[in-house]
């Protein structure tokens, strides 16, 4: 089976003829690619099988990985570089 790896926002390539391997291979590439580009923050869609070394890589190059929308074979990923921000909420008090 032959599956689509992700680029960009409806950009994907194929390689026919290639292992599971092969394309794993070229996903924790482009990842490894923008992080060392240093953006500040970037999405991309990784397949499970992939997730863990993206985690791995990303804490090694900088980043924070934050999981977004996932089905059975993908999940988004939001990589930051620098200092993480703590999500901040408004508490109401009572008087």
């Amino acid at each position: 089976m032959m599956r689509h790896i992700n680029l960009a926002d409806g950009l994907r390539l194929r390689f026919p003829g290639r292992s599971e391997d092969f394309d794993q291979g070229v996903e924790i590439g482009m990842l490894a690619v923008l992080m060392d580009l240093g953006g500040r923050e970037f999405t991309r869609w990784v397949s499970r099988a992939t997730l863990d070394q993206a985690r791995v890589l990303a804490k090694q190059l900088g980043y924070h990985v934050v999981e977004g929308h996932t089905d059975d074979e993908w999940v988004e990923l939001t990589f930051r570089n620098g200092p993480a921000r703590p999500q901040l909420r408004l508490v109401h008090s009572a008087g």
